[in-house]
């Protein structure tokens, strides 16, 4: 996708956190920040971002959940990727 962001996660978590909470789930680079991702995000998908939480996971990949702003439903996002 770019450098910051390797590609979207849809797993049943992820999904799940999609419906409810309005949530993105992407794999990224280990070195970016939240204001890298936040950017990214915005500028590939012409989405506002309200929320960026990252976490490393035990096998050194980083992940991020985006929370988007209520007028831009996650789910549609997944569908323009083809993951839903």
């Amino acid at each position: 996708m770019n450098q910051v962001i390797s590609h979207p996660l849809a797993t049943e978590k992820a999904v799940r956190i999609m419906e409810k909470e309005n949530k993105l789930l992407f794999v990224v680079d280990l070195k970016s920040k939240k204001v890298d991702i936040k950017k990214a995000v915005e500028k590939l998908f012409e989405v506002k971002v309200v929320k960026v939480n990252t976490f490393v996971t035990n096998r050194g990949e980083k992940r991020a959940y985006v929370k988007l702003s209520q007028n831009n439903p996650a789910i549609d996002i997944m569908t323009r990727l083809g993951l839903m």
